[in-house]
């Protein structure tokens, strides 16, 4: 007994003393620093240990349909046209891939399997002048001056996808004329348009056949570049799975300029964040499990993976590594301001039926080594963040399990992140957007908090006005309700599908409107009922800071509402309404089948195309 006393005091000590070192564990991460690998037997050992095999694809430079290209640039066309809406975008001067696209001329559009160009203004005359039909699934496209660029993935079973990136001469809108088609396996990620430059990301699964390691491959100008082994960058981070994640740069404008690329051995991409000059790719990292992480329990801690990649004219030059505890949201989750990164991410997890909840939300300043150099932790614990917005100096999160506490958060000193207030209401936002300076927009869901467990139901779509005017004090100073619980919008998933105008005071939102019929609940209405479909389209706001949002009317593309009752509590349909724009002063509302046409100022419409 007298010998047993020591040692578990012994092992207590361990432990007392272990405890902080693991704690800050999971505040301070190791960096994570990008080397080549030396050769390619290396690689081969680094895949093979992740023990994962896919069947070989195969060459398919048969499936390209060209033969030499041509090479040659074009001027931009005529400018003297309309003012017309573009992509919503994070970023000024970094533009965004989507599903429909326009030079206040003509529109550009993702329909199905189907690219279709119009002649879109003026409206009167407005009509379909081509279609480039393509065999893959369209993931987005860009216009700039006379040149289209399209991203297509072709699915073939039991293979990886393969990624084309095809860049067509649209001077003459009638006959579209494919100039460059590069091709790479994998999925494609994102993409951004920074100048003449196409910036995009592609994931392929790093993968053993017949004893070697299928390197990834480019094609391009009929020619085949195999990726050298001695070119790839790898993260001794240990991952459960390895995918080579290749950043290609092609200039939209010049044939004669050859694709530019690096590639990564990494974990599976999350997200992205593009500067002007910076691209930010983040993946999910566990740090290794240490004994003392197996004696309490835990399998290691969440962490997100930082690199930066500069870039510019094309260039691409891998500069810095870095961790962060927690994971973030999505691209709004992060930003770069004056020479710092900022991002925030949630630990933990919510409230479960088995166990309480752990989640806690963090701001992190980084700098451009990616070191961090400031931290704001632990906010509304509990929660999770369901929507974030840097603005300048300032960041802004909502968070959300019962109520919506809006943060404001001073990030105008990188090395103390401070919070300067916070705004509890009933619902949150999905989605924010800058109105001015002082002043955001939110789209999201209203909320009615259960009786019956330590959360809320979800009801209709709710978009909200704030004021942090008074930094200390935000306030909620205009709401708009939309439908029951059911009603749903793809703002809340894709900013791209919000139209907002601050000089026009324009909002655009499409909805797909639920609402609940009370005859069937003579008790009362519980707040888990779902409301039944009823309508689908674009609803168009006023927006001012006087009167908030002030209704104007909606359209819809659907001729009568048979599809919306047969179709239970999923919706789909080729006449949804994804997309609006302006051309000067016409509002055009877009879905898979139709495009219509209303003035903006009182709604009347003018023409409707039906699409192929």
């Amino acid at each position: 007994m007298k010998r047993t006393i020591p040692i578990i005091f012994l092992l207590l000590s361990i432990i007392t003393m272990a405890i902080p070192i693991y704690l800050e564990k999971t505040q301070i991460f190791a960096q994570a620093e990008l080397t080549k690998f030396s050769s390619y037997e290396e690689l081969k050992t680094f895949v093979n240990a992740s023990s994962r095999y896919y069947p070989y694809y195969g060459d398919l430079r048969e499936a390209w349909g060209l033969s030499m290209f041509s090479k040659q640039t074009y001027a931009a066309t005529d400018s003297t046209v309309p003012e017309y809406s573009t992509t919503n975008i994070q970023v000024e001067g970094v533009d965004e891939a989507d599903i429909i696209k326009t030079d206040g001329e003509y529109i550009y559009m993702i329909s199905e399997k189907n690219i279709i160009i119009l002649k879109a203004f003026p409206p009167e005359e407005a009509q379909i002048l081509s279609r480039i039909e393509l065999n893959g699934t369209i993931t987005g496209i860009f216009v700039d001056r006379a040149r289209l660029t399209v991203f297509e993935e072709v699915y073939v079973s039991y293979e990886t996808p393969r990624t084309f990136i095809k860049v067509y001469n649209i001077l003459d809108r009638e006959n579209p004329d494919l100039k460059r088609n590069v091709y790479l396996n994998g999925s494609y990620f994102n993409s951004r348009m920074i100048g003449d430059y196409i910036y995009a990301i592609v994931n392929e699964p790093a993968y053993i056949q017949d004893g070697e390691v299928y390197l990834p491959k480019i094609y391009s100008n009929n020619e085949v570049k195999e990726i050298s082994a001695t070119d790839i960058y790898y993260s001794n981070i240990t991952d459960y799975y390895y995918t080579f994640t290749t950043v290609i740069a092609i200039n939209m404008q010049d044939d004669t300029k050859e694709p530019i690329d690096e590639t990564f051995l990494l974990g599976a991409t999350r997200s992205m964040y593009v500067s002007q000059n910076n691209i930010y790719i983040t993946f999910p990292s566990l740090n290794q499990v240490t004994l003392l992480d197996q004696m309490l329990g835990m399998s290691g801690v969440e962490g997100t993976e930082i690199h930066r990649i500069y870039i510019e004219n094309g260039q691409i030059d891998y500069q810095a590594s870095g961790q962060v505890p927690g994971s973030p949201l999505n691209q709004f989750s992060m930003d770069e301001h004056n020479d710092c990164f900022r991002i925030a991410t949630t630990t933990g997890h919510v409230a479960r039926s088995f166990n309480e909840a752990t989640s806690q939300n963090h701001v992190y300043v980084l700098d451009m080594e990616l070191n961090i150099v400031g931290r704001l932790e632990n906010l509304a614990p509990g929660e999770t963040i369901y929507s974030a917005r840097f603005m300048g100096d300032r960041c802004y999160l909502v968070t959300f399990k019962k109520i919506d506490p809006l943060f404001v958060i001073d990030m105008e000193d990188p090395f103390n992140p401070t919070v300067l207030g916070q705004l509890k209401i009933t619902g949150y936002s999905d989605y924010l957007h800058p109105y001015d300076e002082n002043h955001i927009i939110g789209i999201g869901k209203e909320t009615v908090e259960a009786k019956e467990g330590d959360f809320a139901w979800y009801q209709g779509v709710k978009i909200s006005l704030f004021d942090v005017t008074d930094v200390e004090t935000p306030k909620e100073i205009a709401k708009y309700e939309i439908g029951d619980r059911g009603t749903d919008s793809p703002v809340l998933r894709d900013h791209k599908a919000f139209l907002f105008d601050k000089t026009r005071n324009l909002l655009v939102i499409p909805v797909l409107v639920a609402e609940i019929n009370e005859e069937k609940y003579p008790g009362g209405v519980p707040p888990n009922a779902y409301g039944d479909y009823v309508w689908q389209g674009a609803y168009v706001f006023n927006i001012t800071l006087d009167q908030g949002f002030v209704f104007k009317g909606r359209i819809t593309h659907l001729e009568n509402d048979d599809e919306l009752k047969k179709s239970g509590y999923y919706f789909s349909s080729t006449y949804s309404v994804e997309r609006s724009l302006y051309i000067d002063n016409v509002l055009y509302t877009i879905s898979d089948k139709k495009i219509k046409m209303n003035l903006l100022s009182d709604l009347a419409e003018v023409n409707e195309i039906e699409l192929p």
